[in-house]
Formats: structure tokens, C-alpha cells, sequence
């Protein structure tokens, strides 16, 4: 945002390239991608009929995102039901449902987060839990924030207590193996 909450103007050229008018600055979509995780709110202009395309340009960063693999959030079936809706009665109110409903996730996120975090608490772990479940070995994702460094290390240490394990860490994926 500048400075009195006003959405920063990005200008859109004829050449494709993307001119964010505060920074005077050439930005990329990855770029307007960082901003609006950042919260920084913007509009996008075509530099030549001043014409606002900051939808198009917000969906040409999900468009790129998606292509991603790994990275899709869209399922198929939401995506073709979505087209289904265009030209349907109910076209009008679909874009309000879904601000709402991802409003509501969004809210939702920070509680979800703390959650999760206390059901998969690593401390909760304990060495009767793998010896009980005649466990052997293990993979502990440390790579999607579920575990960090030193609760995979918490959990690692209780699984060793049974019987001696060696454990490593495996750069090319951020797991743990348990052997």
C-alpha cells in the first residue's frame, strides 16, 4: 500500500511488461505474486486505455501458480463445476459466496494451524506409541511445517529409546529416515 492506504498502480504495456508505478519500477507477476502475500493491495492498469485488468492479472498469477506441480489448489472438479457456472442463473451469486467462504477460511486458518499443531504435537509422541505400533521405521515431514529440526529430533530420540536407530537427514526431500 502507499501511503495513506491507497492500492499501489501497476501499468500494464502493450510489450506484457508490468510497471508498478510507486517503486517506479518494472515488476514481474511473480513479483505481484510476493505483494499480495505480503497484503500489499494494488490495481492494475492497460497503460494505453487505462482500462482496470486486475482480475485478468490475478488470474494469470493463479494460471502460472497452478501450472506448478506440487502447487495446485484448484481441483479439476471445482474448476470445470466453476465453468458450469458461467451463463447459469446462479453465475451472480457464486462470487460472493465464495469471497465469503474463503473469508471465513481465511479466518479460520490461524485456529486450523493451532490445531493441527496440537494434534500432531511431536512431545505427544513417545516411544511406547512407535514400539506399540511395531514400527521400525519412520518418515517424519519436516517440510510442510507440521515438524520443525527440533520436534522431528523429539520424536527421533523417543523412537530411539526402544531400540537403537540411526537417523538422517535427506537433503534432496527435507525428510528424516528412521533405519
Amino acid at each position: 500500500m502507499t501511503n495513506a492506504g491507497t492500492p499501489i498502480t501497476i501499468k500494464k504495456y502493450a510489450n506484457r511488461r508490468l510497471y508498478n508505478t510507486a517503486s517506479s519500477a518494472y515488476v514481474t507477476l511473480a513479483d505481484l505474486a510476493k505483494m499480495v502475500k505480503s497484503g500489499e493491495d494494488f490495481v492494475v492498469y492497460d497503460a494505453k486505455t487505462n482500462e482496470e485488468i486486475t482480475r485478468s492479472v490475478l488470474t494469470q498469477i493463479i494460471f502460472e501458480q497452478e501450472g506448478v506441480e506440487g502447487q495446485s489448489v484448484l481441483p479439476i472438479s471445482f474448476l470445470r463445476q466453476v465453468i458450469r457456472f458461467y451463463g447459469d442463473s446462479v453465475q451472480a451469486l457464486l462470487p460472493s459466496y465464495l469471497e465469503y467462504s474463503i473469508d471465513r477460511f481465511t479466518g479460520e486458518q490461524h485456529k486450523m494451524r493451532e490445531s493441527m499443531s496440537r494434534t500432531i504435537d511431536p512431545n505427544a509422541y513417545s516411544a511406547a506409541l512407535f514400539a506399540g505400533a511395531g514400527w521400525d521405521s519412520v518418515t517424519l515431514d519436516a517440510q510442510h511445517g507440521l515438524f520443525d529440526d527440533a520436534g522431528v529430533y523429539t520424536v527421533l530420540q523417543a523412537l530411539c529409546e526402544t531400540t537403537p536407530k540411526r537417523y538422517v537427514r535427506v537433503p534432496a526431500n527435507e525428510a528424516w529416515l528412521v533405519a
